[in-house]
């Protein structure tokens, strides 16, 4: 049984009756009306979720309720009811918006009039989930998700509410955990281009070869393994945004590649030799300052250009600290709600606690924290026993750097560096790549270069 209202218009009362009989039998609550006028002045005042009309009737026609529909909501459905000589017509109005005719005589059966009735309010309910699809997505990344007070965070704030307008490249820097991807999203949620995909690619997840597949596909036989032809990354973010994660991983051969598009707003797929035309805006990441890349001759001067159009450097958390109960929170309402427990708030203890800490996850170690917090505590509010000892503990460490000291070469002061640092985080690389600010990929180098074997690593 079915609860969608359809309104029904035509002067021909025998054809009227018999679609609403056919629409009330099956379920369907069904008005119905005379003539085009009564049609346009129900659609004032009810809320409908499909019209069929006939295109011929006395006085305002089934092409003037067809504008009405539309000037109500242009996304309504109308189905509008034709003659054998009026088909044309019929098609006509199809160009103007109507979803599908029917074609009045005595071949119109009951079971047409359900098939395309059917069809119509199945895509008028795929139509609605996207639309809310939409506007979750807007609502998870508006400008009011990145919490912050601080006069750091303000300044973010106004570049990228000023950024979000424009299809200018953007370069956000900052380090892991310290919400990069959050305000790359933000950006293209407030942004003319929001109705069009936003794709993501990490670029110190892949491979080089990988890369460029991932970034502008490939044709069927590109390759050992390539099956069949798969657009890449450029193609399907058209018209909308491509975000490239931790850039800086990228090889300098990938880079002149990239910068030959961003150049062209070209490229062609692997193993073809024809251009596809892209418009796309880039949003660039990196934990690592790209200047001193560029000096290093470890990234392009012309490319890093190109990207930092609008730059945005993000604080660590450790440089907001009056932002740190604020993020607590926040993310403490989100959980419990996630959760569904009921938990008001946070001590001014745990505050202080969390206050104290140096953070050097940044944000999203706090978010994990406070996640697990909710998860655990049996409280109404978050509590100091709630979270991890090792916040408890943290203003009280101490390492000793005893490997500090004159005659020690840099090269082994970095070695002692990253393998006391991953030793005191009980062999999670994942952790302590976050903590020395670089990727997973560039420790992973430092220890083979180090002799150091893999070791099992804790989960995170």
């Amino acid at each position: 049984m079915s609860s969608a209202r359809i309104l029904v218009a035509d002067d021909d009362s025998l054809m009227r009756e018999f679609v609403m009989e056919t629409l009330n039998r099956i379920g369907y609550e069904v008005d119905g009306v005379a003539d085009g006028e009564s049609a346009i002045t129900a659609l004032q005042k009810v809320e409908y979720d499909l019209v069929i009309t006939d295109i011929k009737m006395p006085g305002s026609d089934g092409m003037e309720v067809l504008r009405a529909a539309k000037s109500v909501d242009p996304c309504y459905k109308v189905i509008l009811m034709t003659a054998y000589g009026t088909i044309d017509s019929a098609v006509s109005a199809m160009k103007e918006g109507a979803f599908d005719y029917l074609t009045k005589g005595q071949k119109t059966s009951p079971d047409e009039i359900e098939l395309v009735v059917a069809r119509a309010l199945e895509f008028q309910k795929l139509e609605t989930e996207n639309k809310r699809l939409k506007t979750e997505l807007s609502d998870k990344y508006s400008f009011s998700n990145i919490v912050g007070r601080s006069p750091k965070m303000q300044q973010v704030f106004d570049m990228i509410q000023t950024v979000a307008r424009s299809s200018a490249s953007v370069l956000i820097t900052g380090k892991s955990g310290s919400g990069k991807e959050l305000v790359a999203r933000g950006i293209h949620y407030n942004s003319p281009r929001r109705e069009h995909p936003f794709i993501k690619l990490n670029c110190a997840a892949l491979p080089d070869g990988l890369v460029e597949t991932e970034l502008f596909g490939h044709e069927k036989g590109a390759f050992t393994g390539a099956v069949k032809a798969v657009k890449g990354r450029f193609e399907i973010a058209n018209k909308g945004t491509l975000l490239l994660d931790e850039i800086s991983e990228m090889s300098v051969s990938m880079q002149a590649k990239l910068l030959r598009v961003l150049q062209e707003r070209e490229f062609e797929r692997v193993g073809s030799g024809q251009t596809i035309q892209t418009d796309v805006r880039i949003i660039a990441t990196s934990n690592r300052n790209l200047k001193d890349e560029v000096r290093k001759g470890q990234f392009r001067e012309d490319l890093y250009y190109r990207l930092n159009v609008i730059p945005i450097n993000l604080p660590t958390l450790a440089e907001r600290i009056e932002d740190i109960p604020l993020l607590a929170n926040h993310f403490a309402a989100l959980y419990a709600r996630k959760n569904e427990k009921n938990i008001e708030g946070i001590t001014e203890d745990a505050k202080k606690m969390l206050c104290d800490y140096n953070w050097p996850g940044n944000v999203r170690e706090l978010e994990n924290f406070v996640e697990r917090a909710v998860v655990v505590s049996q409280n109404y509010r978050l509590d100091v026993e709630d979270f991890p000892p090792q916040l408890i503990t943290a203003p009280q460490e101490n390492i000793e750097l005893d490997w500090v000291r004159p005659g020690v070469s840099l090269y082994e002061m970095e070695k002692q560096l990253i393998l006391r640092t991953i030793e005191a985080e009980g062999g999670n690389r994942t952790r302590a790549s976050e903590i020395l600010g670089v990727t997973t990929r560039t420790l992973r180098n430092k220890l083979h270069e180090y002799g150091v074997g893999p070791k099992r690593r804790t989960e995170d």
